[in-house]
């Protein structure tokens, strides 16, 4: 473990390494034997298809630039942070994105971001050097206010359209940040990105370079206001959701299929929900086939396809051999269909005719063994257009809002509808999703709404930027002094909200389950209190709270290369490195650190026992406050895969430090000190 996050060149060596290990030579990458091993398929020539622009060279080395930063939590800001398993994070998202990936590299089922769009008014390019000191970055991007806050032009300057380099800069911005993000992602996982017209094009390029563009999902169009924004030629009423997946192992859940023709009721209602007639069993939308024209007895009456008898069909056969009439379903199926409550006779202006039922929960499927009915909720596939409907524009964004917040704190946020469809579409029961452009913190709202809607347990991250408010704006009046304090008090208030409606859910829940137990043979009476009782579980222990962390600098020394020949500095440095730990750090920031930086995830369960931290159980110990041969023993006794120590808790005492590391080999422990 050297302090230094994960970069995405170690990941692509790494990968190359083991689909082609000929191509290496003493750990390296040997050209010459990877063009041999390639063959032909390999392409230097200039002339090729490829997005390029000013800087793009310059922002593939910002990303392959490991980060020493860290992570350290801020419990006041928090909400019911011990347990608690949403994140919020505060800081600037490319470093953050840097400092996530050992933990949560593979992890993320679905992202969502809602980057500036480009339009020439954004404020939006990032500082991006990062191997510098902290005075040095000071004094690059500005020093802090009063609070420790980077100031606005500081971190920010505005894109003019006039800038010759307008889409280059929206480019460097975004690129190394989409790397990174989809080193994050799961095999299965997927992204969904918010853009406008400005950048849509390149965006795509930008996509599909990164994700590769077999991996391109689809393109949605979003309805962003009836009365949009309006040029000499056009109103512009919407912008689009681009959405592409790490791989071609993706899965999208489908939409519930929700039809007010499902009115009917029979003896299956308990299982299959209720059902509607479908078209006729010879409803004439079928190419004619032989084997799907036979004829059907029930109740002493005889069924032909088109309802003619048999000597009136052949004639009509002679006539328009197109125009025949057959069944929609095979015998074989309409037997089974009979047999299992799928078929209706009902009269007509025409007489008897044969009706399919459509049930709400339930299909008639069939295997090697034969047909079989599958109970399952009817779906359909999310249509393109599935965010032209206004309940998806930014009139209802502002509604949310508006809804939490007695004044206006924030422009241009998504609304929760969107958020929630999208994580309905991305994400399962127990998935992660992350938000780096966090903004408003819609993301969050949406997750927990969307959990007490369906009893999910899913977990979030937000990542958003400490950027100040405009001291003329409403925000900075209310108090708001920075963006991400306007998303942490936006999720606490709907996080209260959320839980004052599941109260209301649980009470009508309860008045269910009393209301069965008073009544008498009522069929499946204990398995329908059951059920509620258990949604009335889930409903209780949603989780509603949020862990706070800020992006920090490490809690450790780190070496800075001496550019001159200057004894007394290097002296100097070989001085401050006999203890590696900052005057600054503290045990519990430590902590949070090293957690990171071995690849465990924020939510580990740490346990603090008297001289040192358990993370997950046995999985890993560290030994940040004192070391004796009894703590050792303690340790030990414990099991751990590994245990990480502080250097500094031997010093004087190397007799103790040998011994520890070879108990600690005998007993099968990984042993480092720091």
């Amino acid at each position: 473990m050297d302090g230094k996050s994960l970069t995405p060149q170690e990941v692509k060596l790494q990968q190359l390494k083991e689909i082609l290990p000929e191509a290496f030579t003493e750990g390296k990458v040997d050209w010459e034997k990877l063009k041999a091993t390639l063959g032909e398929d390999i392409n230097f020539a200039n002339e090729r298809y490829v997005l390029n622009w000013a800087g793009k060279s310059e922002a593939f080395k910002i990303l392959q630039t490991p980060s020493t930063k860290t992570l350290v939590p801020d419990k006041e800001q928090s909400v019911n942070f011990d347990k608690t398993e949403h994140i919020f994070i505060e800081g600037e998202n490319m470093e953050v994105l840097k400092v996530l990936q050992k933990s949560y590299f593979g992890k993320v089922k679905m992202i969502y971001i809602d980057p500036p769009y480009n339009t020439g008014n954004d404020s939006f390019i990032y500082p991006d050097k990062f191997s510098e000191t902290k005075s040095e970055y000071q004094k690059r991007v500005g020093d802090k206010d009063e609070e420790g806050y980077l100031t606005k032009e500081g971190i920010f300057r505005k894109n003019s359209k006039e800038n010759g380099q307008y889409h280059s800069n929206w480019l460097n911005m975004m690129y190394p940040r989409m790397f990174l993000a989809k080193n994050l992602l799961r095999q299965d996982g997927v992204i969904f990105v918010s853009i406008d017209d400005n950048e849509v094009h390149n965006l795509r390029l930008l996509m599909n370079e990164v994700f590769g563009e077999e991996n391109f999902v689809a393109e949605f169009p979003r309805i962003t206001k009836k009365a949009g924004k309006t040029t000499d030629l056009i109103a512009k009423n919407n912008d689009y959701v681009l959405c592409y997946g790490k791989s071609d192992n993706i899965f999208l859940n489908k939409n519930i299929f929700n039809d007010d023709g499902y009115k009917h009721s029979d003896e299956f209602e308990g299982e299959r929900g209720k059902y509607k007639l479908s078209q006729t069993l010879d409803y004439g939308s079928i190419q004619y086939s032989p084997s799907l024209d036979y004829e059907i007895e029930l109740k002493n009456f005889i069924f032909r396809p088109g309802g003619v008898s048999k000597i009136e069909m052949e004639a009509r056969k002679k006539r328009n051999p197109s125009s025949d009439f057959c069944w929609r379903w095979s015998k074989e199926l309409f037997l089974f269909g009979l047999e299992n409550g799928f078929i209706v006779i009902k009269e007509s202006k025409n007489g008897k005719r044969i009706y399919t039922k459509t049930y709400e929960n339930a299909i008639i499927s069939k295997n090697e063994n034969g047909y079989f009915v599958e109970i399952k909720k009817r779906t359909k596939a999310t249509s393109t257009l599935e965010f032209i409907e206004n309940k998806y524009s930014n009139d209802n964004s502002r509604k949310d809002l508006a809804k939490i917040f007695d004044t206006k704190v924030f422009e241009y946020s998504k609304p929760v509808s969107l958020i929630k469809r999208l994580t309905q579409n991305g994400t399962n029961n127990n998935d992660l999703i992350l938000d780096f452009f966090s903004g408003s913190g819609t993301t969050a709202h949406a997750v927990m709404a969307l959990n007490a809607e369906d009893g999910g347990n899913r977990k979030c991250i937000s990542v958003q930027l400490p950027e100040l408010t405009d001291e003329k704006s409403e925000a900075y009046k209310a108090g708001y002094k920075t963006i991400a304090d306007i998303a942490k008090e936006r999720i606490r208030r709907a996080a209260k909200k959320i839980q004052e409606e599941i109260n209301e859910k649980i009470k009508e829940k309860e008045k269910e389950i009393n209301k069965l137990e008073s009544q008498l043979d009522i069929d499946a009476k204990e398995e329908k209190i059951k059920n509620l009782q258990t949604e009335i579980e889930n409903l209780g222990n949603q989780d509603l709270g949020f862990k706070v962390l800020k992006l920090s600098d490490s809690n450790f020394k780190q070496w800075q290369q001496i550019k001159s020949n200057d004894p007394e500095a290097l002296a100097k440095q070989m001085k401050l490195f006999v203890d590696p730990v900052s005057e600054n750090a503290t045990t519990e920031n430590m902590v949070y650190e090293l957690l990171l930086k071995s690849g465990k995830d924020l939510n580990s369960d740490l346990e603090h026992k008297e001289n040192y931290y358990c993370i997950n159980d046995n999985e890993m110990i560290l030994m940040l406050e004192k070391a004796t041969q009894e703590i050792v023993d303690a340790v030990i006794a414990e099991k751990p895969q590994k245990v990480i120590a502080l250097d500094r808790l031997f010093k004087g005492n190397d007799q103790l430090k040998t011994n520890t590391a070879l108990q600690m080999k005998d007993a099968g422990v990984e042993f480092k000190t720091i």
